[in-house]
């Protein structure tokens, strides 16, 4: 399958998720940290539980994390350009929290936009269009 076919039917099954039925831990190194069945697909389809890992990293470990845990809401935007990409998390206002340059990806799409909102003492990384 061609790279465009495959960014085609991603984009296509993403654009599915309203709301989630379930939350998923991935990693025993955030367990206070979980999916939403959208978030999951893509993690799954795209082969990108390294992208999960490393919104993760930051909102854990990040030198931003008490202002994300106080705002309670993070916007993670991947660009991809070429084989390279750029993380960026933000407060949903464009304040930039963190940044990541990531050396190589096959990530099937241009880009990416997650949310992660804290609540009930967890975190959950979810699409947009399950918010």
């Amino acid at each position: 399958m061609s790279t465009e076919a495959t960014e085609k039917t991603l984009q296509a099954d993403l654009i599915q998720f309203t709301g989630t039925s379930g939350y998923y831990r991935w990693s025993a190194l955030y367990p206070n940290m979980v999916l939403t069945d959208g978030a999951r697909y893509l993690a799954e389809k795209a082969g990108a539980y390294w992208l999960m890992d490393a919104i993760a990293s930051h909102i854990v470990y990040g030198g931003n994390r008490k202002r994300m845990r106080e705002e309670g809401f993070v916007v993670a935007k991947m660009k991809v350009n070429g084989r390279s990409a750029r993380l960026t998390l933000d407060d949903g206002n464009g304040n930039v929290l963190a940044r990541q340059r990531i050396g190589y990806t096959d990530f099937p799409k241009p880009g990416i936009e997650l949310y992660a909102e804290y609540g009930d003492g967890r975190w959950v990384i979810l699409l947009p269009s399950e918010h």
